[in-house]
């Protein structure tokens, strides 16, 4: 196996699989709207469309987030799946745009559109596969928070935790939110119109599907402005400034950051330990810590140092100490 190739199948799965079935569903909506002129059935080919292009990309920016350090890039590339996603948006606003100008111009200028049995087949169709995919996204997000969940229990614990997930697979379930919500939208605009004689419902159902995906595209661009400056994760930096004080050698945390580098996280401490310590003793104190941080998943390198107790308390944040 080359090494792309194996460099590839480390990339996230959920984006991938998301990917496929929105590129299928995104043919299948374009037939229907070239044979029924629907404009909200537009909206959701654009949509899958623009869903299928992102994710794709996001699968590609995963995988050479995992390429190992080297000369140039001794930091490595973690942050790079960050920088894909912030272009992978630009895409999504390109046609949340287009979205939304479609159904402004049937607003101002309404038509019947035809076909509505096979409109409501393909939406119902796309409405299950994209909530298989936001289904299996779920569980991805819970699979990076470390909790178990089964059935139902799945839904409302990932939203709980959809903070600990990779930017990834926060970006797919964001994604497949808005496209099965937007389905759903898209099916109720067309029977308002079939059978209510509302003709303007396409056109307000593609509004509202467009600012959903502008709602999309800004809050995966915060997240992901915040990653590639790297943002550091207050909760986790807890979890360690925890441990350490297990250890009675450790008198204080003078600092502590728990970098986020796209998936991963650099760790970076300065800690405060008795003086009349001896090296060697300080060397087995690192080796003990490092093995423990460098165990939680995710944490691809730690840095500490030691440094003389001064005596004042420093680190307070998030724990109490005595």
């Amino acid at each position: 196996m080359s090494k792309k190739q194996s460099l590839l199948k480390n990339g996230n799965k959920s984006s991938l699989i998301a990917s496929i079935v929105n590129a299928v569903i995104a043919i299948i909506k374009g037939v229907a709207f070239f044979f029924t002129g629907n404009v909200a059935m537009f909206a959701e080919t654009m949509h899958s469309l623009g869903d299928a292009a992102n994710q794709f990309f996001v699968y590609i920016g995963s995988a050479l987030s995992k390429k190992m350090p080297n000369e140039n890039y001794p930091n490595g590339f973690g942050r790079l799946v960050n920088l894909v996603l912030l272009g992978a948006v630009i895409i999504v606003g390109i046609m949340s745009y287009e979205t939304i100008k479609e159904g402004y111009h049937h607003i101002k200028h309404p038509t019947e559109s035809t076909g509505i049995a096979i409109n409501l087949s393909v939406l119902g169709l796309a409405v299950i596969l994209e909530g298989y995919v936001l289904f299996k996204a779920m569980k991805e997000v819970l699979h990076e928070a470390h909790i178990e969940a089964k059935g139902v229990a799945v839904v409302g614990k990932s939203f709980g935790h959809l903070g600990r997930a990779t930017p990834a697979t926060k970006l797919v379930f964001m994604e497949d939110l808005v496209a099965t919500l937007g389905g759903l939208i898209a099916i109720i605009g067309i029977l308002l119109s079939y059978y209510g004689g509302l003709h303007v419902a396409e056109g307000i159902a593609s509004i509202i599907i467009g600012i959903m995906m502008f709602y999309v595209v800004g809050k995966v661009f915060l997240d992901n402005a915040k990653g590639v400056l790297g943002e550091a994760d207050e909760e986790l930096e807890n979890k360690i400034a925890e441990f350490i004080f297990t250890n009675p050698e450790i008198k204080d945390i003078h600092t502590l950051f728990a970098m986020k580098e796209g998936e991963n996280f650099h760790i970076e401490m300065k800690l405060e330990i008795d003086p009349n310590l001896s090296v060697k003793e300080a060397f087995i104190i690192k080796d003990r810590i490092e093995e423990k941080i460098q165990g939680i998943k995710g944490v691809t390198d730690v840095i500490i140092e030691f440094v003389e107790d001064d005596g004042i308390k420093t680190w307070t944040q998030g724990i109490v100490t005595n």
